[in-house]
């Protein structure tokens, strides 16, 4: 029996238009590719006009002795504006300072944080009540804060720390909170760790929301007791939210500036200057923008390098 052979249809070459005209076949595809970037155009515009081509023109500027007033002409000296950030003495003082508050701040925050995001998440009602008031600070501008502070902490008998303790007879007479290194860095790592307090517990919390109840059912059943359950089921289990939060904290403890300029303007006898606080006096104080600018790249490559540390570490760690 012979078989039939049915005859193939014949291959679209086109499609008709709203015309009636046959386009030819994937005209649609040759013509329209492009599109896609049209739309990235306008961001991808606007970040290179703001972020790309400011971060490159800095860069070009700390390999000169760059002047702004009119009549003087900017030199190129090559590395010298590195070279001298790194021979300078209150710049070695004003990175260990900046290390030492983020230590200080990140701990501070992570500890906290976590601490009330446990609590939080054990909460049966008003609980979006307590994260949005512990977020508040968050949100608070921080020249807001920092001038609160700087009332709270005032060195005259009317600074409220002075009054409050001077009336429940703590102390005998006001304390010069701003005039000292000590109680300084106090105010200061205090504001920090207030500030960032709410971010690290809304992280935590949406980490310690999502493991299942199932897990902590099992860990009670085999005799696991609070302790237990938090160091052998939350904690692994928020590992990758934990480094994302300590990364987090770690840049921007690096880039703090605003509490410390507006309370204690990197003083006494820069004591407690940290390196942006430095480079904006360099900068902007000075004038000598070849020099901040060196100081910003700086602080940018301990920045990239500490992160990448820390990324590293925490990969290792999940290996093993």
């Amino acid at each position: 029996m012979q078989a039939t052979s049915h005859p193939q249809p014949a291959r679209r070459r086109g499609a008709l238009s709203l015309t009636g005209l046959r386009r030819p076949a994937g005209a649609h595809l040759r013509y329209r590719w492009y599109v896609p970037y049209l739309f990235l155009l306008p961001g991808l515009s606007l970040y290179l006009l703001w972020m790309v081509y400011p971060l490159g023109y800095e860069f070009y500027i700390s390999f000169f002795d760059w002047k702004i007033m009119p009549g003087q002409t900017s030199q190129f000296v090559g590395l010298e504006n590195y070279q001298r950030v790194l021979e300078d003495k209150t710049f070695w003082l004003s990175l260990e300072n900046t290390v030492r508050y983020t230590v200080v701040t990140v701990i501070g925050q992570m500890v906290i944080g976590l601490a009330l995001a446990v609590l939080v998440n054990r909460v049966f009602f008003a609980k979006r009540f307590f994260r949005a008031i512990y977020y508040l600070p968050v949100v608070t501008s921080w020249v807001v804060v920092s001038f609160l502070f700087q009332f709270i902490f005032s060195s005259h008998p009317g600074g409220l720390a002075n009054y409050v303790l001077t009336e429940l007879g703590v102390l005998s007479q006001p304390i010069a909170w701003m005039s000292e290194t000590k109680t300084s860095w106090v105010i200061i790592y205090t504001l920090g760790i207030w500030k960032g307090i709410g971010w690290a517990m809304v992280i935590f919390l949406a980490a310690l929301q999502g493991i299942p109840m199932e897990l902590y059912e099992a860990a009670s059943i085999d005799g696991a007791g609070e302790w237990s359950q938090f160091r052998r089921v939350t904690l692994p289990l928020i590992r990758r939210t934990t480094l994302f939060v300590l990364v987090a904290l770690v840049i921007g403890g690096f880039q703090v500036f605003i509490s410390v300029y507006l309370i204690t303007g990197g003083g006494p006898l820069h004591r407690t200057e940290v390196m942006l606080s430095y480079m904006y006096d360099r900068a902007f104080d000075r004038l000598w923008f070849g020099y901040g600018a060196a100081i910003s790249y700086i602080l940018a490559a301990i920045v990239v390098f500490v992160s990448f540390v820390q990324m590293r570490f925490f990969r290792q760690t999940e290996e093993y």
